[in-house]
């Protein structure tokens, strides 16, 4: 029986899989291949690069896009080789000797290359052995190198420079044609040359790039037919609802759709009775687990943000800060683009729900974790499980008043605590039974969070919408309730709360405030802090 896969390449006998090619360009990158051309492909961590690399190996080794040799590499190994230029060049050129045998059944490579190691040296290996490889059989060879910007800077330039050194020999003396994948495009290479003591731009030192091509996140169609591939040959059904939710959470993103419909369909005990279907609180719960469990994705993507130029970025989308606070570079932006952190068009925004979810908690997970005991779940909610959000953000309220100073200096988001240490404290209590949804991003001027609370055979639903004061109180007050009556009416919530932060030193007498106030029809409850 096949599955989801979260690891490593889809194999089609093995796994629920979109075709990986069909989701490139294919007459393009034949194109390019055909004409020679040097190029890139690059997307974020585990979006199928090595797939579809695998894919066009295949599919050009059997000739049916003409006659040519075709090996794919994968050049990670050499990144343990941190200032070992000649390990490094001694690990990839193996690993490229042992594709060609596995590949092509070609031992050529590997009976030379050691030779030519010896004899010039890391700076020119690479070049000489292409070179006497591509000379060895009349068939063009087509290069395909994986994980590339994972090399450490002078090794990254030597290769880069070898390739580029080598490219006026092509096709009959060099490759035809080499694809450089990775996470980023070249361009934004920072290569740190030891040797050089200076930081060298990736697209200086591979100036014959023909093109970088981006493979994208799944379609929605996409979705739907892998997720259908599971309803095909087991019988067991997504409900449209539940189809929805995994679309709107993922935006696409293959290894959260994989990871998602994996843990509701196969290590949730529910989801493997294949008689019933998978709802949208399966998806939901599947959702918290891997969130929860931590999983390497996930961890990998909010580690880079702990880096300055991600910071840069991230912090004004989470203070919901204007135009004004834009303190990044537009290569910051298109960094965490290649990542996969920020959706790809305009407007500036996180790239999908759960990485929405994700980014806050993490960036607040030991607040939470430090909170004291006395922030429990019993002293705010009733006798029938309902949940009391005016008794729990009252408390917050004092906890604010009497601890911010020192909890937002805990914070390396510095202009974002207030809503990170709410966001921790809110986080602490609802882990106990519901859940937390956000929304924030640069120019909203806030930050939405919707509670979801289920008891009793029903799910209650309460609006926070945070503001930092940037003008006068008032303004900010009435900008701020019609903000949250449009956001109580879109999610179908019960009750809203506005809560203002002061950033102003001192002052809490006129700070701390609650008052109710009307938006139309609506009354909201509004918070001083």
């Amino acid at each position: 029986m096949r599955f989801f896969n979260t690891t490593g390449p889809v194999v089609a006998a093995d796994h629920y899989c979109v075709p990986p090619l069909g989701r490139l360009d294919l007459e393009d990158l034949l194109t390019l291949i055909r004409d020679k051309r040097y190029f890139v492909l690059h997307a974020p961590r585990q979006t199928g690069k090595t797939s579809a690399l695998l894919a066009l190996q295949d599919l050009l080794n059997s000739g049916a896009a003409g006659a040519c040799r075709c090996v794919y590499t994968n050049v990670e190994t050499a990144q343990a080789m941190r200032e070992d230029t000649l390990g490094a060049l001694r690990a990839i050129l193996g690993q490229l000797g042992s594709r060609a045998r596995r590949t092509l059944g070609e031992n050529f490579l590997s009976e030379a290359w050691p030779g030519i190691l010896e004899t010039f040296g890391p700076a020119g290996a690479l070049q000489e052995s292409l070179a006497q490889w591509a000379e060895a059989d009349r068939k063009p060879l087509v290069l395909l190198i994986d994980e590339v910007d994972s090399l450490p800077g002078d090794t990254l330039l030597s290769v880069l420079r070898q390739l580029r050194a080598g490219y006026d020999l092509r096709p009959a003396g060099f490759p035809q044609s080499v694809v450089l994948c990775g996470v980023r495009d070249v361009r934004d290479y920072r290569i740190h040359a030891r040797s050089e003591n200076t930081i060298i731009a990736g697209g200086s030192a591979f100036n014959i790039k023909a093109e970088s091509l981006r493979l994208g996140d799944f379609s929605r169609a996409e979705v739907l037919s892998l997720l259908g591939q599971h309803t095909e040959e087991t019988g067991q059904s997504f409900t449209e609802e539940a189809s929805h939710r995994i679309w709107t959470q993922t935006q696409g993103q293959p290894w959260l759709v994989n990871a998602l419909a994996a843990q509701a369909c196969f290590r949730s005990q529910r989801g493997r009775d294949r008689d019933r279907p998978i709802t949208a609180d399966d998806v939901v719960e599947a959702q918290e687990q891997l969130i929860l469990r931590r999983e390497t994705h996930l961890d990998q993507l909010t580690d880079k943000l702990q880096e300055d130029r991600i910071r840069r970025v991230v912090e004004p989308l989470l203070s919901g800060g204007g135009a004004d606070e834009r303190s990044f570079m537009a290569r910051d932006v298109e960094y965490a683009r290649d990542l996969g952190l920020l959706a790809l068009h305009p407007p500036l925004r996180i790239a999908n729900p759960i990485y929405m979810e994700v980014v806050p908690r993490e960036l607040s997970w030991v607040v939470q974790e430090e909170l004291e005991d006395e922030q429990r779940i019993a002293w705010c909610v009733g006798g029938e499980g309902e949940l009391d959000v005016v008794t729990l953000i009252g408390a917050f309220q004092q906890f604010f008043r009497e601890n911010s100073e020192h909890w937002l200096q805990r914070f390396e988001y510095q202009e974002a605590g207030p809503q990170l240490l709410l966001q921790a404290f809110l986080q602490r209590i609802v882990n106990g039974g519901g859940r937390i949804e956000r929304e924030y991003g640069l120019g909203r001027g806030r930050t939405d969070l919707l509670i979801v609370w289920p008891w009793a055979e029903r799910t209650d639903r309460f609006v926070v919408e945070c503001k930092i004061l940037r003008n006068s109180l008032e303004r900010t007050v009435q900008d701020g309730l019609e903000q949250t009556a449009v956001y109580m009416d879109r999610c179908a919530a019960q009750e809203g709360h506005l809560v203002i932060f002061d950033r102003r030193a001192g002052r809490w007498e006129d700070k701390v405030f609650h008052r109710m106030e009307a938006a139309g029809e609506r009354e909201i409850h509004v918070w001083g802090m």
